[in-house]
């Protein structure tokens, strides 16, 4: 079975990694696609890799990483709009690949309409599926999606109310990564975050409100794409005309003032790797369920993962045992500094963690479930 993810990476990152291998830009589409999917960002090829043991044949389209698919374009004679290069191009490498099943990991950049023109022109695509783990705006796009799939269970919920048919799978841990990481030095940050601070409704607005806490009692170091302030005249023009509505999503100076450049792929899991304890906090859409990324990705390094407290939490980790839990800004800091002074219990914590997302929580025991729902999917619609 021939299975095609059709993803989005972060525009940052696409910036720094092409800006830090500026020699890649010339060089063939393989090589500069081996190059990024070798950089452990995001997903990379973690879900196609597993399925593939699996027996499907599978592919990776980065459809917003210009440098990369124009140099596709370039290797295959696609002629494309520049004002449309993204979609045409995608376009062109799905129709090319000829998917039995197409797995968009992107909810916003392909609108409804494009998913419906590529099911047309492309008839070998029998399934769709779609991911989504964070607020969106626009449910059409879902609603061309055979399959929602996500790891908010509350998501799930939402979309099989709204008609949807949808299925939770958990995030994963690849462990290929631990070979690409000096594994043998000891932490040299006591606390850490690392992620996204995003002041809306739906996403991170309890997040900030306990980091600005966290900043305040502990010495906690923060690794976002939080801008720092800049000279404080817009600042203040903003106080004087009180324009509550301009500055309500603005994130805290004081959290930017705190904050180290984001980090990415494999520095990410390195920092990860580096630092004593990791904070975690989840999204507000996720009230009542553990599962974001970083459940995954601090435990399967072997940092020590202090988490909020959630209902599902102990089907997935031990608490207290495999990972550290908080019901408050306070408990959390209170945690902290147990575990901080305790060294060989915070390693064991570290190392249980490990050990469970080692043997529970990869892409490939995540891969089963997706085959699953994939299999059964094409099995009822024949």
């Amino acid at each position: 079975m021939r299975l095609l993810k059709l993803g989005i990476y972060h525009a940052t990152y696409l910036k720094e990694f092409y800006a830090a291998q500026p020699h890649l830009k010339s060089q063939s589409y393989a090589a500069q696609h081996e190059a990024l999917i070798a950089d452990g960002f995001g997903s990379a090829d973690f879900w196609t890799s597993a399925l593939g043991e699996l027996n499907y044949e599978t592919s990776d389209i980065i459809a917003n990483a210009e440098v990369l698919q124009k140099a596709w374009a370039r290797e295959n004679d696609c002629v494309f709009d520049e004002n449309n290069w993204l979609f045409e191009i995608a376009a062109a490498q799905i129709k090319k690949f000829r998917p039995d099943v197409l797995l968009v990991a992107d909810y916003s950049t392909f609108t409804a309409d494009f998913l419906r023109n590529i099911r047309r022109e492309c008839p070998s695509i029998q399934l769709i599926l779609g991911w989504c783990g964070a607020p969106y705006t626009d449910l059409s796009v879902m609603k061309e999606w055979d399959i929602a799939l996500s790891c908010v269970p509350e998501m799930v919920l939402g979309f099989r109310a709204a008609g949807l048919r949808s299925f939770h799978v958990n995030h994963a841990f690849a462990p290929r990564i631990l070979d690409a990481l000096d594994t043998k030095s000891p932490p040299d940050v006591d606390f850490a975050f690392i992620g996204s601070v995003f002041k809306q409704s739906k996403f991170h607005v309890e997040r900030e409100r306990l980091l600005l806490y966290l900043i305040e009692n502990t010495n906690l170091q923060i690794w976002s794409d939080i801008k720092k302030p800049a000279f404080s005249l817009r600042r203040k023009i903003s106080e004087i005309f009180k324009r509550r509505n301009d500055s309500a999503n603005e994130i805290d100076d004081r959290l930017a003032n705190r904050t180290h450049p984001p980090v990415f792929g494999l520095e990410m899991f390195q920092q990860l790797r580096d630092s004593r304890v990791v904070f975690n906090n989840h999204i507000d859409i996720s009230p009542v369920s553990a599962s974001n990324m970083r459940l995954f990705e601090t435990t399967g390094v072997g940092a020590c993962l202090l988490t909020d407290k959630k209902k599902n939490l102990p089907e997935l980790f031990e608490p207290e045992k495999e990972v550290l839990t908080y019901d408050s800004a306070e408990e959390c800091v209170e945690k902290l500094k147990f575990i901080l002074e305790n060294e060989d219990e915070r390693r064991a914590i570290a190392e249980a963690g490990q050990r469970r997302t080692l043997r529970e929580h990869t892409f490939a025991n995540r891969a089963e479930r997706i085959d699953e729902i994939i299999r059964r999917s094409l099995t009822s619609t024949t």
